[in-house]
This record gives structure tokens, sequence and C-alpha cells, in this order.
């Protein structure tokens, strides 16, 4: 069903492509806007979602994972606290407030907070239009100079018919892909973590047998997938793989998460480049390859029951890299090398996991034209200004704005949750500002 207008004589101020927790934050920030500004001077915003619905990251909800981010790092109250949007809030509308408050803790359930993301789209809605998948962004130009953006768009089941939507600023927030090792490629029983619970489903209902499971990755959702396939297969073997020792336990001291503090994103950005990377480096262990204490002393602690009981099926093989993956019909055989020695091990498994996390995707590769004019800086990454809008040619007087492809920018909080709600109403400041130059004021 087409919720947004469509045509070159209906011009939005802006318009999203994607619509996860980023450009939800925006859609609130601009629906609360809206709500408080007289007759005429709300912003004219759309967003465009090739999912059919609202998702964020379904294959990875497993029933006991939590967040690793403080629920009032939601999708408003770093920006406004009293507004209704906020998971409080929807603990209220959903009956919850009192037992929630009762766990004492910051940390709610990762299917819960989902539930809360949901609820807070469903509320805009009407701002929305889900299975929209965008193809094309061309330039609009007038007397010389680039001042809309025509978005063409596609319903992933009729692809033959294309909508066309003019606008004067674009958000981009797609997301992260997943990303695979060099030479990878995914089977009916080689996976990326991302495919998680609907491919274990689908194999549970295939009612065949899993002997073992080999996952690579030594990050949160590598040992997430471990637990989660250990207790899924009580008869299976499960070989977790990674260069590392041991899983480094994530660094989430009081000291440490100041690095996700919204100043932190001013000293990041105006700092030079050799202090970005030393931040960068310094402070990757909270986010990257690491896990929560919790689940490591738990895994720790399934490993030596099961050397109790003389049957040990959760199998840590650390300092090793998979060296080559064979698939066949009814298995797959992993090679896994131990490095310091270079011994070589053939694992007969059943299936493989890549927990080898993400990647933005990039402007240039998903919008074609539109990448071309876009500034760059010497080491050819986007130059973003300070309230996330792109720099462009001097005759592109339309607007670009980016959700999650800025780390080298605006830091390691670039693709999380922590500074969400501050960035939407950053961008939001800045969607205003425009349109106030654009009409003289």
């Amino acid at each position: 069903m087409t919720t947004l207008q469509s045509g070159p004589d209906s011009v939005y101020d802006v318009l999203g492509i994607g619509f996860g927790p980023s450009n939800l934050a925006l859609a609130i920030a601009l629906h609360e806007h809206s709500a408080r500004s007289p007759d005429g001077e709300a912003l004219r915003v759309g967003f465009l979602e090739r999912q059919p619905r609202f998702g964020w990251h379904r294959g990875m909800l497993i029933d006991d994972a939590t967040m690793q981010v403080s629920f009032l790092k939601d999708l408003v109250t770093m920006r406004d606290p009293t507004s209704d949007f906020s998971f409080l809030c929807y603990l209220r509308d959903r009956d919850r407030l009192v037992d929630f408050l009762n766990l004492k803790t910051l940390f709610p359930l990762r299917i819960e907070f989902h539930d809360y993301f949901e609820w807070a789209a469903a509320r805009v809605a009407h701002l929305v239009e889900y299975s929209a998948e965008v193809v094309a962004v061309r330039p609009v130009t007038e007397d010389g100079e680039i001042r809309c953006f025509d978005v063409l768009s596609r319903d992933p089941a009729a692809p033959e018919r294309l909508t066309v939507r003019r606008t004067r600023s674009l958000c981009v927030a797609t997301g992260l892909e997943p990303h695979l090792p060099p030479g990878a490629a995914l089977t009916e029983r080689v996976w990326h973590n991302s495919e998680l619970l609907p491919r274990v489903e689908q194999l549970q209902r295939s009612g065949g047998p899993v002997r073992r499971a080999v996952v690579l990755g030594a990050g949160q959702s590598a040992a997430e997938a471990v637990d989660y396939l250990h207790r899924g297969f009580p008869d299976a073997e499960i070989c977790s793989v990674f260069a590392k020792y041991g899983y480094t336990p994530a660094d989430d001291s009081p000291f440490a998460n100041k690095i996700f503090d919204p100043e932190a994103v001013d000293l990041y950005y105006g700092a030079p480049r050799d202090v970005k990377q030393s931040l960068f480096d310094y402070h990757r262990t909270t986010n990257y390859s690491v896990v929560d204490m919790e689940l490591i002393e738990s895994l720790s602690r399934t490993m030596y029951q099961e050397k109790v009981q003389g049957r040990q099926r959760l199998r840590m093989m650390n300092v090793s890299r998979i060296r080559e993956v064979e698939a066949h019909a009814d298995e797959v055989e992993v090679t896994v090398e131990f490095l310091p020695t270079g011994e070589r091990e053939v694992l007969a498994a059943d299936l493989l996991v890549y927990a080898t996390g993400y990647q933005p995707q990039g402007i240039a590769d998903r919008l074609g034209e539109l990448g071309k004019l876009c500034l760059r800086d010497d080491e050819d990454a986007l130059q973003v200004g300070r309230d996330h809008r792109v720099a462009t040619a001097p005759h592109v007087l339309a607007d670009i704005y980016l959700q999650g492809a800025t780390e080298h920018t605006h830091g390691l909080t670039s693709t999380l949750l922590s500074t969400t709600a501050v960035r939407a109403g950053e961008i939001r400041a800045s969607l205003l500002a425009h349109r106030g130059l654009r009409q003289g004021l």
C-alpha cells in the first residue's frame, strides 16, 4: 500500500532511505516537530524501506539475549527526556513498567527492545512506505544547479513498476550488510549469523541431524551463536574458531564508556586524523570483537562441566583460522589451521556459521550517480559535516545526510545506538536551518 505521495509536483523536504533505528529516530524527531509547528511550517517528510515491515537484526533475536546499551539510550531520551516515544512510555503502554523496574537492570531483552522499535514505528507509520526498494537517485537540475533529487523505488513483488518521488534532501540510513571473509560463499549449510534463527528453525523443521557445527568469529554475535547452537542441538559438537587466545571481554567501564557520550563526538570530529585513529584503536574493545563477561563465564563453566562429565561438546579452537571450506550436499568440510604449529584439522560439519560482523553500505555502491556528487578527502573517504551532511560539489544545493557510515568523521558511535537520538535531533536542526536558508530567512 502506498502511504506517501509521489511525482515531481509533490516535493518533500526530506526523504529517508532505509527505516532502521536511525531513520526511525529521525522520523520521530520530525513528527514531534510537526506536531508543535503551526500549519505550513512543518517539514514534509517521508521514508522508504525495502523490507515489508519494520525489522532490526531479526535473525539474531535470541530469546535470552540482552541489549548492550542502556534502555535510556533509546530513540528519544538523550534528545528529549519528556518524549512519549521513550522506552519507559512503551513499558507503560505494555503494562510492564513496574515489572521492568523490579528487575533492577539497565539492559532489556533484545526481543523486548525490538518490540519497542516496532511500537514506535507503528506510531509514525504514516511517514513510511514499506516494500519500497530504492533503485536509483537522479539529480534534478535547474539553471545549472542541482536543487532536488528524484528517488526511484519499486516494490520487490512488482519490480516492473517504478515510483518517483522528488525531494530537496536525502537522509541515507541503509544500515550495515553482512561481512564475509574473502572468497566465502553462502549455501544451505554455510550461513552468516544474521540469518541464524530462521536457518536453525528451517533445519529443525527438516529433521536433519546436526552432529557438528562450526562458528567462526570472536565477537559477541559469535559467542551468542555458539551458545545458542550448543543449547539448540544437544547432541552436536559446537566448534568455536577464532584467531585470539580467548574471547576478549567488552570494556564497559564508566570511563571507557564516555567515548559514547555526545560530547565525545564533538571532540572526535575536531581532532587531527592521527588522534582520531588513536582514539579508535584505544577504544575498539568497547564494541569490536569483544564479548560480555557474563557470557564468557557462562561458556567457560559449560566447558568445565562437560569435562567433569566426560562428554565435551563445546570446543574452543583458539589461535586458529579457517583455511579451506568445501561444501557438499550433505556436509561441509572445514579445514582449520592451528596457527602456532601450522597443524591442520579437517572438520566434517553439518553447518558453518560466519559470525564475522558487518560493514557499511557505500553510497556510491548503493546509489550510483549520487556518489559522484560527493566530495572525498585524500584517503577517498566521504567528507561529512558535523551536522552529518555530506559535502558536495558547489552546484549541488540539495542536501545529503548520512546515518551510520561516518566512523571516520564522527567516531565509534556512528553505527551504534548510543547517540541515535541526539543525532536525529542534530539532523532535524540542520534540515530546519537549511530550509530557512532556501526561503531566504
